[in-house]
């Protein structure tokens, strides 16, 4: 029996071929880096891209970058990854979580609101799955408080809000290229910002606090950070750039049918949300089903050798950052939701299979 994965990296021959090519050159100035940046910024529609070696280290160097300290707060959704949090938790900032929306499942604008205070420095949302928050109300609230705004796009390669690209809505936004993302260089992660100031400040903070103008390079006038994302990292990324959309469109392609077969025969599955002003790109197909039958079809599909994956631990009650608070959507939703395989191997029979499986339980 074949293992149905979650997700697979689609790699080739050109990524193999330029990661040798990587290692023949000097891997710390190779030209695959800002060949990388450059391309990726362009396809997202920002004016500067900074790569670096994670998603996590990309939240908090953009964190780092605004300016934000002990004291200060961070609005998060509860419902996302825990490296967004653990980033605020790295620069002393306190995490202020938020519920989702229903509909969407991102952080909910109302709920921002409510937790807004002299405190906030940023508002961080996040794309959740491949779907696009709701930003406009969000750069509102932002705009309102004098508030700066990070977008965790880290699951969003492609996604659109409003027709234009997430990623571009904000102060600074943060991918990753993970290994199971849309695109993959292994390990890596870029920040994308239209400020040249704020790319020259990460630039430097990457690279623990290097200026240029200084004649000894090793004269520092500030703690910074070893982020740099290798040049074999990026001669990966150079080629999976080529296949973006091919690999998007993978993605919607898998999602159309995953929603045919529940539309047509299940009753008590709720798919993966679509709103008509957003194109969401399906980092992961989620659908939610009865709380009470979460484990039972995770557990069939694992006898099945199909590999899945509960959504998310609401972060507001994990014990080391346990507020107390009362987040319903979002507890419902992590305690409902089930990421089924996404990857861009898998075919139609496999998705009829998972589809077939998790209806014979739920119904």
């Amino acid at each position: 029996m074949v293992r149905i994965r979650m997700s697979e990296p689609y790699v080739g021959k050109e990524e193999i071929a330029n990661v040798t090519e990587s290692v023949r050159t000097k891997m710390r100035s190779d030209p695959f880096v800002p060949e990388f940046e450059s391309g990726f910024a362009k396809y997202i529609g920002a004016k500067n891209g900074v790569s670096v070696v994670n998603g996590t280290a990309a939240i908090h160097l953009a964190l780092a970058a605004l300016g934000v300290k002990p004291g200060d707060e961070v609005i998060v959704p509860t419902l996302t990854s825990i490296g967004c949090t653990n980033a605020i938790a790295l620069t002393g900032a306190k995490p202020v979580f938020v519920d989702s929306n229903a509909e969407y499942w991102c952080a909910d604008p109302k709920s921002i609101e409510k937790r807004i205070t002299k405190k906030t420095k940023v508002i961080m949302p996040v794309h959740i799955y491949g779907h696009p928050c709701d930003m406009d109300p969000i750069l509102e609230l932002a705009k309102k408080h004098g508030i700066f705004v990070i977008e965790d796009a880290a699951e969003a390669h492609g996604s659109e809000y409003k027709h234009k690209r997430v990623g571009t809505f904000s102060d600074i936004s943060c991918f990753s290229f993970y290994g199971n993302k849309v695109i993959t260089t292994c390990e890596g992660g870029m920040c994308m910002t239209n400020s040249d100031e704020l790319a020259e400040k990460m630039r430097i903070l990457r690279n623990q606090g290097t200026k240029p103008e200084y004649k000894n390079k090793y004269y520092y006038d500030m703690v910074g950070f070893n982020y740099r994302m290798t040049g074999m990292q990026a001669a990966v990324g150079v080629a999976q750039l080529k296949r973006l959309d091919f690999l998007v469109g993978k993605k919607l392609e898998m999602a159309r049918q995953y929603n045919e077969i529940f539309d047509a025969k299940s009753k008590n599955v709720v798919r993966a949300p679509q709103m008509e002003w957003a194109k969401n790109t399906y980092w992961y197909y989620s659908i939610l089903v009865p709380k009470k039958q979460r484990e039972k079809v995770m557990q069939a599909l694992e006898k099945k050798e199909i590999e899945t994956r509960p959504f998310f631990y609401p972060i507001h009650m994990l014990p080391h950052y346990n507020t107390g608070d009362k987040l319903p959507v979002a507890e419902d939703l992590g305690f409902r939701g089930i990421n089924l395989p996404s990857g861009p191997y898998l075919t139609s029979e496999q998705i009829d299979e998972v589809a077939t499986e998790i209806i014979k339980i739920t119904g």
